[in-house]
């Protein structure tokens, strides 16, 4: 069994972004928001769209069209803020990341799961853990914890808890 199928649950949420549907390990996600007013933070990257409150915490949100290289996302009643989980060390990094629409949970057994392809898709394939398929349609599975840099991550942890710390002295 490769190292990518060991790392990840046979469980995938399923989202769109443009006319692609990607997929996340669901063990990496903690909930589905609405799309909402999102805060922007200045000096972040173009990606960063700002941060977003969920239950009184800042949490940083990216735009993973942008940061895919597509056409920023553009919001409409569909679009969903997919909270995730990165961990790095000894510390859990929560961000959101802009889906146009979230589809559904998927089970995908690992030997269905092939390895990225060298071209051909709309995404940089060291954001992909691997390709699957269902229903006749290929699935582009992301590996969040690639999608930004560690410098990026640590970033807008940084970001996130000063925020929060604000808002906690303001309180």
């Amino acid at each position: 069994m490769s190292d990518m199928q060991q790392q990840s649950s046979n469980r995938y949420l399923t989202f769109s972004l443009g006319k692609e549907m990607f997929a996340l390990d669901i063990e990496g996600v903690r909930e589905i928001l609405d799309m909402t007013d999102v805060t922007r933070i200045p000096q972040t990257p173009k990606s960063v769209r700002g941060v977003v409150n969920v239950r009184g915490a800042a949490v940083p949100v990216i735009d993973l069209r942008q940061r895919f290289g597509m056409e920023p996302s553009e919001r409409t009643v569909h679009t969903r803020i997919i909270i995730v989980e990165i961990p790095r060390s000894e510390e859990v990094t929560v961000l959101g990341a802009i889906a146009d629409s979230v589809k559904e949970v998927l089970e995908l057994e690992p030997e269905a799961i092939n390895p990225p392809p060298s071209m051909g898709t709309a995404v940089n394939v060291e954001f992909l853990r691997g390709i699957g398929k269902h229903e006749n349609q290929f699935i582009l599975i992301v590996d969040i914890a690639k999608v930004l840099s560690t410098d990026e991550v640590f970033m807008l942890g940084e970001v996130s808890r000063a925020v929060n710390a604000q808002e906690t002295v303001q309180a």
